[in-house]
């Protein structure tokens, strides 16, 4: 069975790109793109990975990674964060909440499939 992956995404031409790469790779790909509900949708796909992008509207993706590693059934989720701003203390704050890996927009098509190989492997 393929390894699902939710991304938590509001850009529309990551959303595109990250889910065709993601699908070629054997990937199951479900999307959201607001802060709003973010959690309520996690819970609802249960996923086994998720990418999650740190500047949504509605509610930062710093805010929902805090609510959903605060929860037994997802406290040990394997989390990528994407953010646009790579500043020292964003990378600080996303391993303080509980990120598995953290990773600065723009990024290779190989970088990203690399990424969530090693992460969906350990």
């Amino acid at each position: 069975m393929n390894k699902h992956v939710l991304l938590i995404e509001d850009e529309p031409n990551i959303i595109e790109a990250v889910s065709f790469l993601l699908s070629r790779d054997g990937w199951s790909v479900s999307t959201h793109s607001n802060g709003h509900d973010a959690a309520d949708v996690i819970r609802a796909k249960r996923p086994d990975l998720l990418i999650l992008d740190v500047m949504l509207p509605g509610r930062s993706g710093f805010d929902i990674l805090a609510d959903i590693r605060n929860e037994p059934d997802f406290a040990e989720t394997p989390v990528l964060m994407l953010t646009a701003r790579g500043q020292a203390k964003d990378r600080e704050m996303a391993e303080r909440l509980g990120a598995t890996r953290f990773m600065t927009k723009p990024f290779s098509n190989s970088e990203i499939i690399e990424t969530l190989n090693e992460m969906s492997a350990s």
